[in-house]
């Protein structure tokens, strides 16, 4: 199974994690300089959950926010 949301269609996204050398200028440095950049995954909070979907009961990976929502009708 994938790591896509059975609801929303949510699922991973993709972002840039910065490395960063040096004290900032509020505190006194020169500047803090960007050293380093790491492309990394942000993944949805998926569950595994029983849910009603087209009138038949199903076993599938729903995220946190539909379920808080109230998207789900849990079997």
């Amino acid at each position: 199974m994938s790591k896509i949301c059975v609801l929303c269609d949510k699922g991973p996204g993709t972002g840039k994690k910065y490395r960063r050398r040096g004290m900032i200028k509020r505190k006194g440095g020169a500047g803090s300089k960007i050293v380093g950049k790491t492309l990394r995954k942000v993944m949805p909070n998926l569950q595994n959950v029983k849910i009603v979907l087209n009138g038949s009961v199903k076993r599938s990976k729903v995220c946190t926010s539909c379920i808080r929502a109230g998207k789900v009708v849990k079997a």
